[in-house]
């Protein structure tokens, strides 16, 4: 019973120094989603040389994608003409961190894995286009023509940003940051602390313990944060949880699959060798300032205890706990889960009826981003009027004249994701 008591402790303690932090977060993605686009992205992103390398990966350190949500934006933009160097630079800095998962490393980690972990995510995503510039050649592909859809009211723009900040980005990172709290209060309560020092030692080993484990873990940015708070209140030095911080979010087995398909067998070894001799690097050289500054480890850990939790603090954390429980509640099944721009245009004149839809079955997608990224390939081929995709049952619908299935599919399949036609459709 005083096991389960000091569980539920932590674990509320835990999101109660999170959650003012991880809202405030879920406002800014929110913001960014409406005002950085995947078009914004494919303008600076499409020139050769190294310019676009310091783009992509300067451009994904804010942006709240996790490792699934980030392929097909990637692939997205390779095939809208971004070289595989930015797209290798973009893949890697951007799943390693974002606006929320940064507002929460400040919160439980302390100050200084605040600044460590965006600079580490941005130097990685340079150091891996730049590799890849060098290694691979270079070709862009011819950018892809687009209809854009009409310019929202300002308030449409908040009423999205909103939507997708407090409903979108929680339903996409909810389970993963759930079980993430799960498992840091765990370790607060069952690891004594300290415990894991004498066995794991300091040094390379627990760096190379925690890149082990990270690189085939799904685990999403923000998630990682109270596990690699546990892992420091269990013994672990701040530099192996950051090199956990940096390979968990950033690979996981399914991921590594999905990079073979779209960039290809070299480009994937290059972006495996800079994320596990950057998580290496930049854990032994996180440790190195600890050790130089003579930084006690209470400044970078979490302190779970009452004393670092305030009244408003358990305000926060009952809101964001209503929040997961409102975007997890049950809902309907979706009947229209998005539209293309031109497809919208029709659908408002009614002349949709009388074409014939394609329905295909999609397997792989796993959040808004994949959803989005489906939407908008299958919007792009000739003769579709709309496209309804719905993410909970992995069907598409596509609307349009002279539809082929088959090429319908291969589209949908350059995003890393596996599509064929559904004849029961």
């Amino acid at each position: 019973m005083d096991m389960t008591r000091d569980f539920l402790l932590a674990l509320w303690l835990v999101t109660a120094q999170m959650a003012p932090w991880l809202l405030l977060g879920f406002l800014v993605a929110g913001l960014l989603s409406v005002y950085v686009s995947a078009r914004w992205l494919e303008r600076h992103l499409g020139s050769r040389g190294m310019a676009p390398v310091w783009k992509a990966s300067l451009f994904g350190v804010p942006l709240p994608l996790c490792s699934c949500g980030v392929l097909p934006v990637g692939a997205s933009l390779r095939r809208h003409g971004a070289s595989r160097a930015a797209t290798t630079a973009f893949l890697i800095s951007t799943p390693q961190t974002g606006v929320d998962s940064i507002a929460v490393t400040g919160a439980l980690l302390g100050p200084v894995f605040a600044v460590f972990r965006p600079v580490a995510a941005l130097l990685t995503g340079i150091l891996g286009g730049a590799l890849v510039h060098l290694a691979v050649r270079q070709e862009t592909t011819p950018p892809v023509a687009e209809i854009l859809p009409a310019a929202a009211t300002p308030v449409a723009r908040l009423r999205s940003a909103l939507q997708y900040g407090f409903d979108t980005l929680p339903r996409d990172i909810g389970r993963p940051l759930v079980i993430g709290l799960l498992l840091a209060a765990l370790i607060t309560v069952l690891v004594p602390a300290g415990s894991l020092s004498g066995l794991l030692g300091g040094g390379l080993l627990p760096i190379l313990a925690m890149v082990a484990v990270g690189i085939p873990l799904y685990v999403c940015a923000t998630g990682s944060v109270p596990l690699a708070a546990g892992f420091i209140h269990a013994g672990v030095s701040p530099g192996a949880a950051l090199a956990f911080l940096i390979a968990g979010p950033a690979t996981n087995a399914a991921m590594i699959t999905t990079l073979l398909k779209v960039l290809g067998r070299r480009t994937t070894v290059l972006y495996l060798a800079t994320i596990a001799g950057s998580a290496v690097g930049g854990g032994l050289l996180l440790d190195a300032v600890v050790r130089g500054l003579d930084l006690p480890i209470a400044v970078l850990s979490a302190c779970h205890d009452h004393a670092a939790v305030g009244r408003l603090d358990h305000v926060w954390a009952g809101l964001l706990t209503v929040n997961l429980v409102w975007v997890f509640r049950p809902r309907r099944a979706a009947t229209a889960a998005g539209t293309t721009g031109a497809a919208d245009q029709s659908a408002r004149h009614g002349d949709l009826a009388v074409l014939r839809p394609v329905t295909l079955r999609i397997e792989g997608m796993t959040c808004h981003h994949c959803r989005a990224s489906v939407e908008r390939i299958l919007g792009e081929q000739a003769g579709v009027r709309r496209v309804i995709v719905d993410l909970a049952t992995g069907r598409a619908e596509i609307h349009g004249e002279a539809l082929d299935p088959a090429r319908l599919s291969a589209a949908v399949n350059t995003l890393g994701f596996r599509a064929q036609s559904d004849r029961s459709g």
